[in-house]
């Protein structure tokens, strides 16, 4: 099979496709023929080195997909041979044209959804769920601001608060971030380049402040995040790219709580419960995964320079197929 293989830490150009042996199931697992992958900043930050835990060397990226089950392992019953699927975890990278998964790790994939919409599913919407409900336990008809609400991960909290009665303020920085933001449920758009737009928020609340933030950008916003918080208000910090300092005396005057995170720390009930809900909101309709861009296989290093620009409108998956 052709695949994507890294064998020195580095830059994007370390990203090359190359032909491997086919992986082969044991018990437990799913072999998944990838037609799309997806493509995340978490992505990135392993393939430069720069992450806490670091595979060994080489090996083939990517987490999240879509595709059709071609083998599937002893003990196997939640999927069979020929269901369409999308993954989230793989024991073989996600940039390839065949993907090795633990059985838990797949879930079904409705026909009114495609492949490449089922990779975008994954990290950004199980990234969304569980900073939305199992960290800010978020609950209508509180205030939700989703900085970054464009891209992957924003677009499925906005989608997901929305459907869950919360009421929505979603950040983008051009226009076309902030009508396909506002396509999306939000009950209020910002330009996150704005001067000013933290007073706004207080107005838009009537003084209330925001009882969550999804933070894609700490680094960049925290300091002003605790400065418009509801008492007793949530910072859940699901992107930082850089140090970050705060005065903390604007969070003690509403007791407001920052909770950073990573979507591999979950447990093994919090996984079933997530998944399992965005598998729910998939068949009905209420998550709509947004595809930016799908670039074949051999671009994967476009596509890391791609979703490290932040220009994204939604999700930018490879064509494995």
């Amino acid at each position: 099979m052709r695949a994507v293989r890294v064998r020195d830490f580095g830059g994007p150009e370390v990203l090359r496709v190359e032909e491997t042996a086919d992986p082969t199931t044991n018990a437990g697992q799913v072999l998944v023929r990838v037609h799309a992958a997806g493509v995340n900043p978490a992505d990135t930050y392993v393939r430069s080195g720069q992450y806490a835990n670091l595979p060994q060397l080489p090996y083939t990226p990517g987490q999240d997909g879509a595709g059709v089950v071609v083998a599937i392992g002893q003990g196997v019953s939640r999927v069979a041979v020929g269901d369409r699927v999308f993954f989230c975890g793989t024991l073989t990278g996600a940039y390839a044209g065949l993907a090795l998964c633990d059985a838990t790790r797949v879930f079904p994939l409705p026909e009114s959804v495609s492949f490449a919409q089922g990779a975008a599913v994954g990290v950004p919407y199980g990234t969304a769920y569980r900073a939305l409900f199992h960290k800010a336990r978020a609950t209508a008809p509180e205030w939700v601001l989703v900085h970054g609400a464009s891209g992957g991960v924003g677009l499925g909290a906005v989608q997901l608060a929305v459907a869950a009665g919360l009421r929505v303020i979603g950040t983008a920085g051009s226009e076309a971030g902030l009508a396909l933001v506002k396509a999306q449920g939000a009950h209020h758009v910002l330009d996150h380049g704005s001067t000013g737009y933290s007073d706004t928020i207080r107005a838009l609340t009537e003084g209330h402040g925001v009882d969550v933030v999804i933070e894609s950008a700490a680094h960049a916003n925290l300091q002003r995040d605790l400065e418009m918080m509801a008492l007793g208000g949530r910072v859940v910090v699901v992107g930082n790219r850089s140090e970050t300092q705060v005065n903390l005396r604007a969070g003690m005057t509403t007791d407001a709580v920052i909770m950073p995170f990573l979507l591999t720390n979950m447990n093994a009930s919090d996984f079933a419960n997530t998944y399992a809900s965005l598998s729910a909101g998939l068949r009905n309709g209420t998550l709509r995964p947004i595809v930016a861009t799908e670039l074949p296989l051999d671009q994967a290093a476009q596509a890391h320079r791609d979703v490290m620009a932040g220009k994204a409108l939604g999700k930018i998956v490879l064509a494995c197929a």
